[in-house]
């Protein structure tokens, strides 16, 4: 039986929760989510939490639409946020509407459009601040853009995590 899905997630008083048999909607300031949900897996609203239960004896994924939801009613009420960092010369990125504009060292600009729900914003040229209601879509958004330069592990250029560690690795030296 899965630990999480035991835990029941209390609700804060601005989101409002609607259930169905299929779909689980969030709606607060952030915006408005939605989730399909297998018939096997029931929630209960009780007063200002919800409840998991599994009609069958299906506890993985019930702890599994669990997290989800939690990640949902976090995002609608908090919200969810993504750094990158940009390191190298000459290495900068600007943000004009709902186009990143990064310039990486290669001969041509790269430019990438944000999906709804996902807003960007730099204070500096070299960090990318991502915002965004939906935690899946705004990893998959982070992925993306680090993937356009990783970071490379002789000098560390390239676009990485705030949080990520970078390993460096020793110059290769001629023995001769």
């Amino acid at each position: 039986m899965s630990k999480i899905a035991k835990c029941p997630i209390k609700v804060p008083n601005n989101v409002e929760i609607l259930l169905d048999k299929e779909v689980v909607i969030v709606i607060g300031n952030n915006g408005r989510l939605f989730l399909s949900k297998p018939s096997s897996v029931v929630i209960v609203k009780d007063q200002q939490k919800l409840i998991f239960n599994s009609k069958k004896k299906d506890w993985v994924i019930t702890g599994t639409i669990r997290a989800l939801v939690n990640n949902m009613i976090i995002g609608v009420y908090k919200g969810f946020t993504r750094k990158l960092e940009i390191n190298g010369v000459g290495y900068r990125a600007k943000i004009f509407g709902r186009i990143i504009n990064l310039m990486l060292g290669y001969t041509h600009r790269i430019e990438y459009k944000l999906p709804k729900n996902i807003f960007a914003e730099t204070h500096s040229k070299t960090l990318i601040i991502l915002k965004g209601a939906d935690k899946q879509k705004l990893g998959i958004v982070a992925a993306e853009i680090r993937a356009v330069r990783p970071i490379e592990p002789y000098k560390g250029r390239g676009i990485r995590y705030t949080e990520e560690k970078v390993v460096y690795k020793e110059v290769k030296k001629n023995k001769g």
